[in-house]
Formats: structure tokens, C-alpha cells, sequence
């Protein structure tokens, strides 16, 4: 029997928002870091670069590991690791050698990229635990770095980037079964150790587009890169902002002082982070009132509406969202109603600190009681959230019990109380 190929389903793959950005906005600027810049084309070039050499390297299915602050071979790394065929493990810059040991080992990883500054903590790994098969180390030409700790065998990044014998022809941009990983994004461990989390192409394709949409990202938008990359992929606007053809501000280190000179110098539209990362904005002594819009998308814990409003009175508004490392990042969102328009700053600051709706790209959230019946919604009785959508995880790396916990009901039970 015949297999007819069919033309109106494709895999879904956020791979190809870098295809189309480098072909029809080919020299438009792509990313921003210091002194350097990419266009499309450029950003383009080097992640099908770094691809070929990654595939020559390991198996389809491996992991690859970074660890590095929010620099551009980072941003790179989330389409040249898919497009190789492996799975991106983005690293918590800030985890301890002991932590990463940890991580090193459970995801299996083949190759680590480390940050020139953070080879330090590399160096207190016993790699020989590890299935590494090579480290490579990424410099940054934006600061100085103390000399390579001794007994650190690497190779640079641009010699990895120049290896011979790789081909010249482009890698497809894109997969065969959307459901195949794209990332392995691990949770802080506070209860226990840290849980791999599998992303699939089809979720971060669908949550980059929903990130897309409420952040309102357009050509026109200048996104400074303030979250983590290594936190759920930077809540998927590493490949988001890509979609749109907006430019990539890399920012290694969140300071009051880099921030507001990246907002008055390359013209920032848009940025995520914790309320932390607003309070540094507000309480800056650089601080004052812009002449064009500034959106902060906030997680983490409500912002408090003495927080929103002291944004709000210089220009900046803030936009509340919810979610974990096990949906993509933000799931819901405080979805702005115009009656609020009415209501004094203060009033309307507390509105905006709360809790939300279901975004697009997911289905819908629920709070439950233990036999997973809704709980009333009268702002006294207390379940547990549970959710269920396009932005749920795969599941949980090398384990299958904790997954169908999880999983139970066919809900994903996040253990957050609402």
C-alpha cells in the first residue's frame, strides 16, 4: 500500500522561525551583545555552523550542555543543538560544582559549553563520572577572565566552530515528529533533586507563538534579555523573538546600570523577570520617566502594587504571569480589562499583581480538592492548581513514576496551592 505524502500537515518546530527571519529579513540586526552583532543571515549562518560540527560529534537524542550567562552563542545554541538533532541543556549559570555534577550525570550529556568565567566551577567536576566526550570553552570579549583552570582540558569555541569535514550543505530546518525533544530544562530541586523536564518541538513552537502574541512582539520590538535563558529556555522568547524578527539584546549580568543604558541607548521595548528585576528598574538611581513604551512581563511571585505603580509613573507597564519550569514557563496570565482604566493608580496596581487566566497556547487552569473536584472560587477555599494544554512537558527525563504522578487524572498537578 501507497503512503501519500500529504501537504497540509507539517511538524511543528520553532526551527523554522530562524529560517524564515534569516530569509526575509536577512540583514535586519538579529542580536546584540557588547560590541558584536548579528543580522538574520548571520545568526542563521552560525547556528547551521555549530549544527554540523555538534552532529559529527554525537548520536540523535543526545544531550548537549551550556553553561553560560545570556550571551549569544547561548541564544545560538537553542536552534543549532535541535538542529543537529540533539537536546539542548541549558544550565543554571548560578548552580554550584556540586549541583552540576549532578546534572552532568542524569542527563547524560555529550558535550559542555562553558562560559570562560564559569570554567572555575567546571573545574571542581570529576568529569570522568560524566559521559562528556569533549568541554568546550565560550570567551566573551565583553569582560576579562581570570587564566583557565589547571587540569581543564578544552577546546575554543571558534576552533570547534572551524572543524573540518563537516559538509557544506544546509541541515533541514525542522523534524520529522514534532513531539520529538527539543530541550532539557531542569527544576531547582528544592524538595528533592532536581527533575529533567523534556520540551517537545510542537509545545515550544505553540508557547513561543502565545509568548509572541500577549507580549505583543512585533518587527518594531527590542527585547533585553534580563531572564535567564537557562530558565525554561527564557520562557521560549529565545525562539519568540525570533519568530518576529525583533532583535536579541544579550545582557550577561542584570545590573541597574546596564539595564537602564540598554533602554536608553538601544531603544528596549520589552523584558521578563522576576520582581526583583523590577524593583532593580524602579529603585535605580538612573531611573526616570521614558518617552516611548516599555513592557515588563513578571513571574515569580506577585509584584507589588507599590512596585507597579512606581513603573507605571514613569512609563513602564507591567504584565503579571504564572507558570513553572514544567510548562514552558507562563501558563497564566492577568489579563488587562479596560474598566480598569478607572480606577485609582493604587487600585489598579493590585489588580494587575493577580492571578490570571489561561494563556492562549494552553487549554485552561483549574484549582482542585483532593478527589479533583473545582474547589469554589470565592477567594477563601484553597485547592491545588492543576493544568492541562499545548504547554505541558513530555514528561519527566528517566522517570516514568514521577511523570504519571504527575500526570494522574490527566491533569499535570503542580503542587501551588490557588
Amino acid at each position: 500500500m501507497t503512503t501519500i505524502e500529504l501537504p497540509n500537515e507539517t511538524p511543528l518546530s520553532p526551527l523554522r522561525f530562524l529560517q524564515r527571519s534569516a530569509e526575509v529579513f536577512g540583514q535586519k540586526t538579529a542580536i546584540i551583545h557588547g560590541g558584536r552583532s548579528y543580522t538574520y543571515r548571520d545568526f542563521a549562518a552560525e547556528a547551521q555552523r555549530l549544527a554540523k560540527v555538534i552532529k559529527s560529534r554525537i548520536q540523535p537524542g543526545d544531550r548537549v550542555a551550556f553553561l553560560c550567562p545570556n550571551v549569544p552563542e547561548l541564544l545560538i545554541a537553542h536552534y543549532a543543538v535541535p538542529l543537529a538533532g540533539g537536546v539542548l541543556v541549558a544550565l543554571n549559570s548560578r548552580m554550584t560544582a556540586r549541583e552540576l555534577q549532578y546534572i552532568l550525570e542524569h542527563s547524560e550529556a555529550r558535550l559542555l559549553f562553558a562560559d570562560s568565567e564559569l570554567l572555575r566551577t567546571v573545574a571542581g567536576l570529576d568529569l570522568d563520572l560524566t559521559q562528556l566526550l569533549e568541554v568546550v570553552e565560550v570567551p566573551d570579549s565583553t569582560i576579562s577572565y581570570p587564566e583557565v583552570p589547571a587540569g581543564v582540558a578544552t577546546t575554543q569555541y571558534a576552533d570547534f566552530l572551524a572543524a573540518p569535514g563537516c559538509g557544506d550543505a544546509d541541515l533541514p530546518w525542522g523534524v520529522q515528529d514534532e513531539r520529538t525533544p527539543i530541550t532539557l530544562n531542569y527544576t531547582s530541586g528544592t524538595t528533592g533533586k532536581p527533575k529533567g523536564v523534556l520540551y517537545s518541538h510542537r509545545g515550544a513552537y505553540l508557547n513561543s507563538l502565545g509568548e509572541t502574541i500577549h507580549n505583543q512582539f512585533t518587527g518594531a520590538t527590542r527585547y533585553l534579555w534580563t531572564l535567564p535563558m537557562f530558565h525554561c529556555n527564557g520562557w521560549c522568547t529565545t525562539w519568540a523573538v525570533t519568530a518576529v524578527a525583533g532583535v536579541h539584546i544579550c545582557l550577561r549580568a542584570v545590573r541597574a546600570d546596564a539595564v537602564w543604558d540598554a533602554i536608553d541607548t538601544l531603544g528596549v521595548t520589552n523584558l521578563c523577570g522576576a520582581p526583583t528585576v523590577c524593583s532593580i528598574i524602579a529603585d535605580a538611581p538612573q531611573a526616570h520617566e521614558l518617552k516611548a513604551p516599555l513592557r515588563i512581563t513578571t513571574a515569580g511571585a506577585p509584584p507589588s502594587p507599590a512596585i507597579i505603580t512606581s513603573l507605571e509613573s514613569i512609563g513602564i507597564s507591567v504584565v503579571h504571569v504564572y507558570g513553572l519550569t514544567e510548562v514552558y514557563g507562563p501558563y497564566t496570565i492577568c489579563e488587562y480589562q479596560t474598566e480598569w482604566d478607572d480606577l485609582s493608580t493604587q487600585d489598579r496596581a493590585v489588580k494587575i499583581s493577580r492571578q490570571g487566566v489561561g494563556m492562549l497556547q494552553a487549554e485552561t487552569a483549574r484549582i482542585v480538592d483532593l478527589d479533583m473536584n473545582d474547589v469554589p472560587a470565592d477567594g477563601a477555599t484553597l485547592g491545588e492548581i492543576v493544568l492541562r494544554g499545548n504547554n505541558v512537558m513530555l514528561g519527566y527525563f528517566k522517570d516514568p513514576e514521577a511523570t504519571a504522578d504527575a500526570f494522574r487524572g490527566g491533569w499535570f498537578h503542580t503542587g501551588d496551592l490557588g
